[in-house]
């Protein structure tokens, strides 16, 4: 069997959502999972029983086999006994002690010569050498976001547990963080469970990923299966987008880049220092249908495609087109009536290069 952590636990609240999820978290080879879904859905509190801060009602948490929990037997492994290194969503670094002191604060067991070696090994890895005498009210948001991050990897972890790590940043440097993480959780080949709530990090970081909502699991599956394939409306819902593709840059000319995404090429805004390989997300919102022969609007691109698949959302309706890749529209009744969709209508489909998101695939 292969390593891996199972989940299957209960735990109740009065004022919110019952927490009932059944999860495998696979240990090899090293993955990082992340755990999605909206504010509230439970996400943090899962993450909190797998560290073992917080203990459910009832269930049973099993590492390798390893009982950490059981409700019935009441076996609680305490979370230093686990092997985890576990960061916060507002860090928790100790407001007294230097950056060296924080790092080195949980590395017991170690001789001062070996706890000394292994504060500086991981301020090197984390390119925070020069940081090492200075006290977290003197970083900023994103030094103390990486001194967190050595501290929890200090111990050499089998598993990382990282709970909201980018939302603390400012957007410009939460985009570049979080490039930075993903190398970072290859290079040190520890796996990880990553809570979040945006999107483009779950994407960016995750290699699977479980949609929580109101203390539910609703799917597991790569990101991109996820977000481009929900297998319902509540997931559909969490997700917030529909069309998630694998492309490659092909060219970069005025600030836009022209992305091919199988047979097709799709024109899209580029971002400083894209790469060549590109998750290509378009929102069935930014769609707009139009009637083939009809003249052209605006947009940057416009695909010819035929509707497969067309679903009733209440007021809106989500029509599936294939225009060299399925792309996925959201219309108004009246719309649907006007350009008289229906399954094998050929239609042309129209977006702008804005409403394109281009998402690195390393």
């Amino acid at each position: 069997m292969a390593p891996e952590i199972t989940l299957n636990i209960r735990k109740t609240f009065v004022d919110r959502a019952t927490i009932a999820v059944q999860l495998r978290l696979p240990l090899d080879p090293p993955s990082v999972t992340i755990l999605f879904g909206p504010s509230g859905s439970g996400k943090t509190t899962i993450l909190r029983c797998l560290a073992g801060l917080e203990q459910p009602e009832a269930g049973t948490i099993l590492c390798n086999g390893q009982i950490w929990f059981d409700a019935a037997t009441h076996v609680h492994v305490p979370p230093q006994a686990r092997g985890l290194g576990y960061m916060a969503q507002d860090y928790a670094l100790f407001p007294n002690y230097t950056v060296e002191g924080n790092i080195a604060y949980g590395l017991s067991g170690l001789s001062v010569q070996g706890k000394k070696a292994r504060v500086n090994e991981v301020l090197s890895l984390l390119q925070i050498t020069q940081l090492a005498q200075q006290k977290p009210a003197q970083l900023s948001g994103g030094q103390q976001q990486r001194v967190a991050l050595a501290r929890a990897i200090a111990r050499r972890p089998q598993l990382l547990l990282l709970d909201e790590p980018l939302s603390a940043l400012d957007a410009p440097t939460r985009t570049k963080l979080c490039e930075d993480l993903r190398m970072l959780l290859t290079r040190l080949a520890i796996p990880a469970v990553v809570v979040t709530h945006d999107w483009t990090e779950a994407l960016a970081l995750g290699d699977q990923m479980a949609v929580i909502d109101e203390g539910r699991l609703l799917q597991t599956g790569t990101p991109q299966d996820v977000f481009s394939r929900p297998i319902n409306a509540d997931v559909a819902r969490v997700v917030g987008i529909e069309t998630v593709l694998h492309g490659r840059v092909r060219e970069i000319r005025d600030e836009l880049a022209t992305v091919q995404v199988g047979p097709v090429p799709v024109i899209a805004v580029a971002s400083p220092g894209l790469e060549s390989d590109v998750f290509v997300c378009i929102r069935a919102e930014d769609v707009t249908l139009e009637l083939a022969g009809s003249s052209e609007t605006s947009a940057r691109n416009h695909l010819r495609g035929t509707v497969q698949a067309i679903t009733s959302l209440g007021a809106l309706v989500r029509v599936t087109i294939d225009c060299g890749f399925l792309l996925t529209a959201l219309v108004t009744r009246s719309a649907q009536s006007e350009l008289r969709l229906a399954i094998g209508s050929d239609v042309r489909a129209a977006f702008k290069a804005g409403s394109v998101h281009l998402i690195p695939r390393r």
